[in-house]
């Protein structure tokens, strides 16, 4: 990665119907209560059973977004800052940082993740040099394969792996292309 600037611990992005701020300690009670075996069954993490493990998270993303390895934001509902989920941009001292997302049950079907990770890649057009984003998906999530079609994502790769759950995950690997931004 050949970073145009560095992040900032105060990032801030807005969209027209979210905000994504830093993923914080704030969040925690919220992240343990919506974090769920449901919500991770097409995912690689498995859903916290202490609360400690959540706060272990918390910490060690807030360490690597210091060490400038990553963005993780809570992703909240602009107008009354309602709790959606969490999107992040990892890897990003690499050329081929990684989109994840995910949303509470609640925000399903509004086309929030998608707004979301189409902001998060305007970001990193705007702030880092990469060859690919990388987005891995289940190949059953179809939901959330639109998000990465929707940015002109290819499938590069298919494979299978264990979740921390131990459910096999059958993942299509889509790669997404820097936006040509005109200097």
């Amino acid at each position: 990665m050949h970073k145009k600037d560095p992040p900032k611990n105060g990032i801030l992005i807005e969209t027209k119907r979210l905000l994504l701020k830093p993923l914080s300690m704030q969040w925690k009670e919220v992240i343990f209560r919506e974090f769920t075996e449901e919500i991770t069954l097409f995912m690689f993490p498995r859903a916290a059973k202490k609360m400690a493990e959540t706060e272990d998270f918390i910490v060690s993303t807030m360490e690597k977004m210091k060490q400038g390895k990553e963005i993780v934001c809570v992703t909240l509902e602009k107008q009354s800052e309602e709790f959606l989920g969490c999107a992040g941009l990892h890897e990003i001292n690499t050329n081929f940082p990684e989109l994840g997302i995910w949303l509470k049950k609640s925000a399903h079907g509004k086309k929030y993740g998608r707004e979301a990770i189409t902001a998060l890649k305007q970001w990193a057009d705007e702030h880092l040099t990469y060859d690919h984003i990388v987005y891995p998906v289940d190949r059953d999530n179809i939901a959330s394969r639109k998000i990465p079609e929707s940015l002109g994502g290819v499938i590069h790769r298919e494979y299978e792996k264990k979740n921390l759950s131990g459910n096999t995950l059958h993942t299509v690997e889509y790669w997404i292309s820097p936006a040509r931004l005109i200097p």
